[in-house]
């Protein structure tokens, strides 16, 4: 059964492939070391060329860049770091001339302490924005009103000396938190997303879209059970200390997600994806966050962002999801702005990165659900070694040397072996350094090589697009006596089974009774050989084949 390159109509983002752009490092056209809206433009006919259905845009409003726009001062705007709103515009009519959906980022939780709304609500108790943000007074003895803890180090709460209050803030102290308990901030948030909606952009990724209530009565969190760190907080980090029952995940939360969907559904073919970062919780959010039609299009976690690249992970985390979501939807990523590149986690040793690189993206594509692409990751990129003078990140200059945060993924994309700064910039200096390595593996010496990783995501991208069962089609997973990844994709009555070697030896593994092959598929980049009675995988390897 074949499908067509493009999902079309309101189903497009099911199973769909969404590349995401981190603009400040992905192509700088005015000279100034920061990439910008018009470089997204000029590059995406490499986007186009992987064979992907839409981009996802990390941060570009006006922001004072505390955290690299994550701290947004105006929703309505494009910061002047990155253009205008003409040259969104005129990025987003290329993109779509290019058949590529625009998913812009949310970033709703909090605003920068530099938004007129926390202008007008720190001025005073009693003006009409009081109320817009988590405000609270102090315990008698002076200190925070709870125990609540920062994802980026220390209290989560900040005094303020003109209100003498206390103001939340999940992230940084410029980082306040919105009170969503307030229907006129929830007014004003949607307010801002049909800015976007009637500019025509395609979808919105939400960050921490979980985060958008507290508890009223602003009660402890009781300590964690386990106290160890996750992939939202590092081990170095208290905040994994805590089980964040009040902080964060509200019941309330569903009734503005409800909101957010209605307005959406007044447009044609828009969709949602929320990121949902809740430890051991995160797959029963996502159950309650997907289900009914009525919230949220889909969600990814973190299952798929450590080190783990075993096939019990694999099938715990999506055996999982299947187990506990029964009518939502999931997108799958190993990589994003926020995690060390998954070459890098996945990988023992230097060389064999480009093939740990083509075997993940190989079972990333055949997972059920959409999945997301991280910039450089098409390259094979590894995670960038930073020097301390080097860092802009916020989170890892505050747990540096534990932590070193985030700065190392999100270092600029080489497109130019030979120019200075890999072709991302005619500066003096790039925002970050690009490492040498990053520039050895530039997108012009990978399109010179047949064999290179760039070569097989595109390859292996439309392969994908070649089966419907794989875009939205049923996945089962097999017993085996091997340690391998073993599953089947179905839909219309065709069923595809799929064997992964993700260990370092060579294995031989029985075809599980009951399955009758008809043929074997050739997976782009693997030579595996014919199946019989077994399967014979050489490391790091995988199989395909049609049954009958």
């Amino acid at each position: 059964m074949k499908s067509t390159r493009k999902a079309a109509g309101a189903d497009w983002w099911r199973g769909a492939v969404i590349y995401q752009v981190y603009p400040r490092s992905f192509q700088d056209t005015d000279a100034n070391g920061l990439g910008d809206i018009k470089g997204i433009t000029r590059r995406l006919p490499h986007i186009a060329a992987l064979g992907v259905d839409a981009i996802w845009l990390a941060p570009f409003f006006t922001s004072p860049m505390a955290d690299m726009g994550y701290d947004v001062a105006d929703y309505c705007d494009v910061d002047p770091i990155f253009g205008t709103l003409d040259d969104f515009d005129e990025m987003m009519a290329a993109a779509h001339a290019l058949g590529l959906k625009v998913i812009i980022d949310q970033v709703i939780s909090h605003t920068s302490d530099r938004h007129p709304w926390f202008v007008e609500s720190r001025a005073s108790r009693d003006n009409p924005k009081a109320d817009w943000y988590v405000w609270a007074d102090p315990k008698p003895d002076g200190t925070a009103p709870n125990n609540w803890l920062s994802i980026f180090g220390g209290p989560g709460w900040e005094w303020d000396g003109v209100r003498r209050q206390y103001y939340q803030h999940n992230f940084l102290t410029s980082q306040p938190d919105l009170n969503f308990h307030n229907p006129e901030v929830q007014d004003a948030v949607l307010a801002a997303v049909k800015f976007w909606l009637d500019r025509g952009v395609d979808g919105f990724r939400l960050d921490t879209v979980n985060y958008y209530f507290c508890d009223k009565e602003l009660r402890d969190n009781p300590p964690a059970l386990v106290a160890t760190g996750g992939l939202d907080a590092p081990e170095s980090n208290p905040y994994g200390m805590q089980n964040h029952l009040y902080d964060k995940t509200r019941p309330e939360n569903i009734g503005f997600l409800k909101r957010f969907r209605a307005l959406l559904d007044q447009y044609e073919d828009r969709a949602t994806v929320g990121e949902v970062g809740d430890g051991a919780r995160s797959l029963q959010t996502v159950a309650a966050y997907t289900s009914g039609g009525d919230k949220l299009h889909m969600c990814y976690t973190f299952d798929l962002l450590g080190p783990d690249f075993t096939p019990a992970h694999f099938r715990r985390c999506v055996g999982d999801f299947q187990d506990n979501v029964v009518d939502g939807w999931v997108c799958w990523a190993f990589s994003n702005h926020d995690v060390q590149r998954h070459v890098s986690r996945f990988a023992l040793t230097e060389e064999e990165q480009p093939r740990v690189a083509k075997l993940a993206i190989s079972l990333l594509s055949t997972l059920r659900g959409s999945i997301c692409l991280y910039q450089g990751e098409e390259l094979g990129l590894p995670e960038a070694e930073l020097a301390f003078e080097d860092l802009r990140d916020p989170y890892g200059i505050r747990f540096w040397p534990a932590f070193k945060g985030r700065d190392g993924c999100r270092t600029p994309m080489p497109w130019e072996a030979s120019r200075a700064h890999a072709g991302f910039t005619t500066a003096e200096k790039s925002w970050l350094p690009v490492p040498y390595q990053h520039a050895s593996l530039a997108v012009d010496k990978q399109e010179a090589d047949e064999d290179s990783v760039l070569h097989h995501y595109r390859q292996t991208l439309a392969f994908r697009r070649e089966y419907a069962a794989l875009r939205d089609g049923d996945m089962t997973f097999l017993d085996t006596e091997e340690d391998v990844l073993a599953f089947t994709r179905s839909k219309d009555g065709e069923t595809l089974l799929f064997v992964f070697n993700l260990s370092r030896k060579p294995v031989k593994v029985a075809v599980p009774e009951g399955i009758k092959l008809a043929k074997t598929i050739a997976m782009p980049g693997f030579e595996t050989a014919d199946a019989g009675a077994t399967v014979t995988l050489s490391a790091l390897d995988v199989y395909c084949g049609q049954l009958a």
